[in-house]
């Protein structure tokens, strides 16, 4: 039977509804698959079916579990589902009823609980109902496949192989695909092209071992750093400041992560590890502190119990563990020179060298538990993976670390931190040892031309990249970089297209990136055949850079600020104007004035994670670089006639600005009236230069014209009573303060068109003219200053 590819995958089935096969569900659904959800049917009835007259013969009560899964998507935060519409694609059923519909779908997935004499028995059912041919897999974190598969028949075990999704399985990008000896090669590779294609995830291929890559080097390493901590006596939150962002880490470290995992849920982890670890000195390697084990016994469990390492106690105050007298107390704020020395550093890996070659005990701790943990992941080259790019992988995808361990190692100097190991007695794994007797310094190695290569069996092996993963880095390494300042670079795609990378602080726009745009068009009017607006930094673009912006106004430089507007809604014109094709392609946060250089492309390809919004009004602002203007004109575009009503249209472009409204996905950008028919979202944003690329010459090819009209037609002074009238009742019911209703009274003037008849006709420079008025007088208001510095300071609104 012919192998399906990505884009032919239409049908799926998850057996096993709770939190980890539903939100399986919810991502294959989100990826447009229509899924059918089954679980096993109730015992008993409830009290609310009973009051409905129903019996445990009806489907409603047969289907119960499963129902309650899909109904669970829709109230979970964050939300396993890019639009919660899209759980309608997701059907529940029962494992006694609805077995035979299995025959018809594309793709079965085990997610049923961490034990094998269950899953065996599911797999029986599923056996039974499968069809030759049909992609199977099990999601577990740890359990063998080969076990799970025995007894199965040979052709079932060729279509067999586990994908271990990560939890969330939406926001988590990797995904571990584990074959078994008897796992097709072809299965393999289409279970690897549906999880990155269709789903969009990273995946890597691991060995059938206890726990599999993520796992077992996660686990261990905060395994070591539990006992290292009970060693140094270290509190709580030492250990969450050491090991966050100065050690490469997310904001949650070590113990909100075990929090927000579950205590209970990671010991089951270790057990597995301690279990099946191949050897006894390996599994004493994971024995927790007997107070872990206190912790889950008294149901301390984490942030689902409400307290575990950290307790909220309510007013905002939370408190910390103090695991010596299993008591909480007020956290501590924790500063050190290593702390210090690693924030000033720039780039993860000299926060990481500078904080692991500080000698304190701060310092010490982190290399204690960091050369542990580069030690053992490279005990295990060969042994839960191939090669130590699927482990960096794993690691780096499966726990948001910015390095992998063999990255780290490289980072902070392969050569010395050996030495430091065995200087301390540390056991060395001799194919490291012989790696640096060879003369290597590193275990990654840039190319001459393109490219790197990694450590791999003595020699290096060329990392094999996709064609359609565009790095831009690569590109500028390789001498691409068309024109360049502080800000922004315009950077040779290739095939006459060109990119506009951002890439100042946060990538908030100032003055060298509006700069940069007027040069790239001018560049790219010339010699190019389109424009590609995206970039690689962790957002797409946070806004205007707000931090100037205060400290003109504060200095009451009006003129400054004036200039500032003129020069952002000029650019974005001259964007808008350009007469070749441009597709902006946004991802993560895209806010303010990152919304407002997406709007003027002549196609937006959202990725699916795109956080999209004109939140101005947080900061006491409205929009002004031509983002109000936007959304009119695409209004009198759908609404030419005289005799259209806008305002019913006009308000709810009022709500979503006033109200600083962010999309939840790029599909959500739909709800809120920022995605236009034409634009598109893609899942798989490692392909967004690519694919936007790919756009670009489309619409070269198809003989691209430039068409927008200049004239906008607005509502006007009705449309402004309107939403007078709604501010008034805010304001009068308390819902806003006095400074949010004059902010709101700002941005109805903007967007009726200000005092003129409803439909009546105006310029774009008329609209830019009535936001640059507004922004200017709103920057004069001390209230608004305050928002701003209060942003600043707290990255969070302030509502005066």
């Amino acid at each position: 039977m012919a192998l399906k590819r990505w884009n032919e995958v239409r049908t799926a089935a998850v057996i096993g509804s709770g939190v980890m096969g539903a939100a399986i569900a919810a991502h294959l659904a989100n990826a447009g698959i229509r899924c059918l959800l089954l679980d096993v049917v109730p015992n008993s009835i409830t009290v609310e079916e009973e009051i409905k007259g129903l019996a445990l013969t009806d489907k409603a009560v047969r289907n119960r579990l499963a129902t309650q899964g899909i109904a669970r998507l829709k109230k979970t935060n964050p939300s396993p589902l890019y639009m919660e519409a899209f759980a309608d694609r997701i059907a529940a059923g029962n494992t006694e009823d609805d077995m035979p519909r299995l025959r018809g779908v594309d793709w079965i997935i085990e997610a049923v609980t961490e034990r094998l004499d269950i899953k065996r028995v599911v797999w029986d059912e599923i056996e039974a109902h499968w069809t030759p041919g049909t992609l199977v897999s099990s999601n577990t974190s740890g359990i063998s496949l080969t076990a799970i598969a025995e007894g199965r028949g040979q052709a079932f075990k060729e279509s067999f192989v586990g994908t271990h999704f990560f939890n969330p399985p939406r926001y988590m990008h990797l995904v571990e695909v584990i074959p078994t000896a008897d796992s097709a090669h072809d299965t393999v590779e289409q279970a690897r092209e549906w999880c990155e294609r269709r789903l969009g995830k990273g995946v890597v291929i691991a060995k059938d071992t206890p726990n599999f890559i993520g796992n077992r080097i996660g686990t261990y390493s905060l395994v070591t750093t539990l006992q290292e901590m009970e060693r140094a006596g270290l509190t709580i939150e030492e250990v969450d400041a050491i090991t966050g962002p100065a050690m490469g880490r997310p904001k949650s470290a070590t113990f909100r992560t075990l929090d927000l995992v579950g205590l209970d849920t990671f010991m089951h982890v270790v057990g597995n590890l301690t279990e099946h670890a191949p050897t006894e000195s390996e599994r004493q390697l994971f024995k927790l502190p007997s107070w872990y084990h206190k912790l889950v016994e008294q149901g301390h469990i984490g942030e689902k119990a409400g307290q575990g390492f950290y307790k909220k106690e309510g007013k905002g105050r939370i408190t910390a563990l103090r695991f010596d007298t299993m008591q909480y107390a007020d956290r501590q704020y924790v500063q050190a020179p290593s702390l210090e020395a690693a924030k000033r550093a720039k780039g993860t890996g000299n926060k990481l060298k500078a904080l692991l070659n500080t000698k304190d005990k701060y310092g010490t701790f982190a290399w204690d538990t960091t050369k542990q943990m580069l030690v053992y992941s490279a005990s295990l080259v060969g042994v839960i993976a191939d090669d130590i790019q699927n482990i960096d992988h794993a690691i780096r995808w499966g726990f948001n670390w910015q390095l992998g361990p063999f990255e780290m190692w490289d980072a902070i100097g392969v050569r010395e931190s050996t030495a430091r190991m065995q200087a301390e007695g540390v056991d060395v794994p001799a194919w490291v040892l012989e790696w640096l007797a060879a003369g290597h310094e590193t275990f990654y190695m840039k190319l001459p031309s393109k490219g790197k290569a990694y450590a791999h069996l003595g020699g290096y092996r060329n990392v094999e990249t996709a064609p359609q993963h565009i790095s831009l880095r690569e590109l500028k390494d390789a001498g691409a970089t068309i024109a360049s300042n502080a800000g922004a670079s315009l950077i040779d795609l290739g095939d006459g297209v060109a990119c506009l990378e951002f890439h100042s602080p946060n990538n908030a726009i100032g003055g060298d990136i509006l700069s940069m745009i007027q040069r790239s068009v001018e560049l790219v009017e010339q010699q190019y055949s389109g424009l590609v607006v995206a970039n690689e930094g962790k957002h797409f673009c946070v806004g205007a850079n707000i931090m100037q912006l205060l400290a003109e106004a504060q200095a009451e430089e009006w003129e400054e600020i004036d200039d500032i507007i003129k020069h952002f809604q000029q650019s974005m014109l001259r964007l808008k104007r350009l007469q070749k094709p441009v597709v902006a392609a946004p991802h993560q946060m895209t806010l303010g004035g990152g919304v407002e250089a997406c709007l003027p492309a002549d196609v937006i390809l959202f990725s699916a994670e795109t956080y999209f919004g004109l939140v101005e009004t947080g900061v006491g602002l409205i929009p002004a670089g031509g983002g109000c203007k936007e959304l009119l004109q695409q209004l009198s575009a759908r609404f030419p006639h005289a005799e259209d009503d806008l305002t019913p249209h006009v308000l709810r472009i009022f709500e979503t600005i006033a109200m600083a409204k962010v999309s939840t996905s790029g599909f959500d950008t739909e709800r809120l009236g920022y995605r236009r028919p034409k634009d598109e979202v893609l899942i798989d944003s490692k392909r967004r230069f690519y694919e936007a690329k790919q756009i670009v010459l489309a619409m070269d090819a198809s003989g691209f014209s430039s068409e927008h009209s200049p004239v906008i037609r607005v509502a006007g002074r009705e449309a402004k009573a309107a939403m007078k009238l709604a501010i008034q009742g805010m304001r009068e019911g308390g819902y806003i303060s006095e400074h949010d209703a004059l902010i709101a009274n700002k941005l109805a003037h903007i967007l009726s068109g200000g005092d003129v008849p409803s439909g009546a006709l105006v310029s774009e420079q008329y609209v830019l003219d009535l936001e640059r008025e507004a922004f200017l007088s709103l920057c004069g208001e001390q209230k608004t200053q305050q928002r701003m510095e209060h942003m600043l300071r707290t990255g969070k609104p302030l509502r005066n």
